[in-house]
């Protein structure tokens, strides 16, 4: 058996705490890429391929470090043939978090105890189609064995938000699945397809826009009716933190220029982009809804690849930008007119977890316990290594008994696990301090941290 009940607890004091606190601790998955179409309908999947591999970029890179063409990963080969090359990959992915998702998987939701492989490839895609038919497997039913009590999905302002409407009038599926706002086509006017998409928002908002400021009016209608359908949070998904701020007639200039057909420079759209950014500060301040901040990532680098699959695909790669004063300036205007709202701030460079950790305690208030978050290890970083370093970094210059804990940013209905990861990596970081003689062995203190940060924290954070 590889996966064993005290996997990666490698002391006493994190095995009490994972099995006595964590393990049956809810789960708040705030910010995810899951299709609530598919919650709605209650999907059944076919095949272990099509939960496993359909748009799962982390797999597709390592398949693709193994030398195997595109149409066998992303392309029309068969479920089986995919499969195989998953599992042969699988064998070289010693010291990758992919190895350990996969057979925390395999074990949690098919009942699988050994190791996938070139030899068991066939065994394990027949034992989990098989279980992928039974009435427990369908996407509802994986929710709910999952211990899930909330779903935050990512959501365009343009979105009708049809399947949350019909799972807030659902009452046979009693798990909030929240919509959160992710305005970066109406933020992103330097970008192909702009004005096209300022015409839809147009369209959807009911408010003709021939200005910047009608952005903001439009972008605010579209933020109360997701505040209606139950948004908890915003996201958004930045190359890099701007804070350029300008004034109302040169912003107006910009937005001019660029839905007339024109073109403008870098510096000119981070003006526009500083003053949409700001105002949706605002708002969202006024709704008590949080903001959370993705950002350093460098996306599409492979041009012939992105013209081929589109974003998304797995070739985007870690940005290396400083931001810690425009991350600072644009907190601090927000905090000068007293709108800033709670922040979740993510780096995709682990070079930023202490130059975060430092801005946290810069802008914290008296709203809530941690109102400025380091957010869990983002993407690149969401390894052992990554969630133990993001973990330190945070304990160090902050208080991390009020962090909000782990998140899947995961496309897949399998992708629970990584709570579980992640609990288990806190429970063996905090044993090992206890042990070390660093902290008090309370079980009480010790058992409420561990809690507040499966859950807790987050159920208070979002509202739930």
């Amino acid at each position: 058996m590889f996966i064993t009940k005290d996997f990666l607890l490698k002391n006493e004091t994190a095995r009490k705490l994972y099995h006595n606190f964590a393990s049956e601790m809810p789960i708040i998955d705030y910010h995810c890429h899951i299709n609530p179409k598919e919650i709605y309908e209650d999907r059944k999947f076919d095949s272990i391929t099509q939960i496993w591999l359909g748009g799962d970029h982390y797999k597709w890179r390592l398949i693709r470090s193994n030398g195997v063409c595109e149409e066998e990963i992303t392309g029309n080969a068969d479920d089986l043939t995919k499969f195989k090359h998953f599992a042969k990959m699988l064998s070289l992915a010693i010291g990758n978090p992919m190895y350990h998702w996969t057979h925390l998987e395999l074990k949690k939701y098919f009942g699988f105890d050994g190791v996938l492989n070139e030899d068991t490839a066939d065994e394990v895609y027949a034992l989990c189609n098989a279980k992928l038919q039974n009435n427990d497997m369908t996407v509802r039913s994986l929710i709910k064995k999952s211990n899930v009590k909330m779903i935050g999905t990512t959501d365009d302002p343009v979105d009708s938000l049809e399947w949350h409407i019909k799972l807030k009038e659902d009452k046979d599926f009693d798990v909030l699945v929240a919509p959160s706002f992710r305005p970066d086509k109406a933020v992103n006017i330097e970008k192909a397809g702009f004005c096209e998409y300022i015409a839809k928002l147009s369209e959807v908002s009911g408010i003709e826009i021939k200005s910047a400021e009608d952005v903001k009016k439009a972008l605010s209608n579209r933020l109360d009716f997701f505040c209606e359908l139950g948004c908890r949070a915003t996201d958004h998904g930045l190359d890099y933190v701007v804070y350029s701020p300008a004034s109302d007639e040169v912003v107006e200039n910009i937005f001019a220029t660029v839905i007339n057909g024109g073109t403008v420079s870098q510096e000119d759209a981070d003006k526009y982009k500083t003053a949409i950014m700001l105002h949706l500060g605002r708002e969202y301040a006024k709704r008590g809804i949080v903001m959370q901040l993705h950002y350093g990532a460098q996306r599409n680098t492979n041009t012939k690849m992105f013209n081929r699959l589109g974003p998304d695909t797995g070739f985007d790669c870690i940005s290396v930008r400083d931001c810690g004063e425009k991350i600072t300036g644009f907190l601090n205007a927000l905090e000068m007119e007293n709108k800033l709202p709670k922040t979740v701030l993510y780096s995709l460079n682990p070079q930023d977890n202490e130059m975060l950790g430092t801005i946290l305690g810069c802008f914290q208030g008296t709203e809530t316990e941690g109102k400025i978050q380091h957010g869990s290890a983002w993407w690149f970083n969401d390894t052992k290594t990554g969630m133990e370093a993001q973990i330190k970094s945070l304990a160090n210059l902050s208080l991390l008994g009020n962090f909000i804990g782990m998140l899947t940013d995961s496309r897949s209905f399998l992708s629970y696990t990584r709570h579980e990861y992640f609990r288990r990596i806190l429970c063996n970081l905090i044993g090992e301090w206890v042990e070390n003689g660093e902290y008090p062995n309370d079980e009480k203190t010790l058992g409420k941290i561990v809690q507040d940060i499966c859950y807790n924290n987050a159920e208070r954070y979002f509202n739930i």
